[in-house]
């Protein structure tokens, strides 16, 4: 898809709450207080029209991380695979490129999402931390002037021309991935701000040269991780056009 026809496409699933597999969704803007702040985090709580909630586990867990993951994909197929009934490999929070904040079940409950051979296994530490997913196509090929997804044979996503859609940055085989837009920074670190605040999940982050690698002691970290810190060289999310020092700073403002 052309990065340009993102925000319509975007709209079209607020509008209707029909994902890419045409099943509906019910969506009920809501916001709440983010705790010892004057401030509210505004989201969409966002559930499958059928009541299906076969998609996570509802024993409550303890959290002790949130995982940040970026989609390869474009939300409304990201939205139905996040509630695939049965499949059991979701998360509870979903940003679009719009910045909003769609909520799929409670951050209590858990779902698989750090995979196989994920560092500390995939089972616990699905379990104690809470996953968010951006939706981001993520990792880009050079074809001519054009750079193409590596999703699904995916058609032309910009063009060189347009370099803000992108960044240059060899990272895990790749040379070129697509960038994030403002309004899900800002999302991003008013959620973080959010869940670390009612979870006590201090507002930690790895050392610049750690974030990059799957680390062996990331199982234990209490703070903010993302998917290559668990899995090695088959994961790409968070690659190299993700500003951490922005977030970083807005967390721990």
């Amino acid at each position: 898809m052309r990065v340009e026809k993102i925000s319509d496409y975007e709209q079209d699933f607020d509008n209707t709450g029909i994902d890419s597999q045409g099943k509906q969704h019910t969506l009920i803007r809501k916001a709440v207080e983010i705790f010892g702040e004057d401030t509210f985090m505004y989201y969409v709580e966002t559930r499958p029209s059928s009541g299906d909630e076969s998609y996570f586990y509802q024993p409550r867990v303890d959290k002790d991380q949130i995982v940040l993951h970026f989609t390869m994909g474009y939300l409304k197929g990201d939205m139905a695979t996040l509630t695939k009934p049965n499949y059991h490999v979701s998360v509870p929070f979903l940003i679009g490129r719009n910045g909003t904040i769609y909520n799929l079940f409670s951050s209590y409950y858990w779902s698989y999402h750090l995979g196989e051979g994920a560092v500390g296994g995939n089972t616990e530490r699905s379990q104690a931390t809470i996953g968010i997913e951006v939706s981001n196509i993520g990792p880009l090929k050079k074809i001519g002037d054009n750079l193409v997804s590596t999703y699904r044979g995916d058609p032309v996503y910009c063009g060189l021309n347009q370099t803000g859609y992108y960044c240059a940055n060899s990272f895990r085989d790749y040379d070129y991935f697509a960038t994030f837009t403002e309004n899900q920074y800002s999302s991003l670190i008013i959620l973080l701000r959010y869940l670390t605040a009612r979870y006590k999940i201090p507002r930690e982050f790895l050392e610049a040269p750690q974030r990059y690698e799957t680390a062996p002691e990331v199982a234990d970290f209490k703070g903010i991780v993302s998917h290559v810190n668990y899995r090695a060289s088959d994961k790409t999310d968070f690659g190299p056009c993700f500003d951490w020092d922005r977030v970083i700073t807005g967390v721990k403002a």
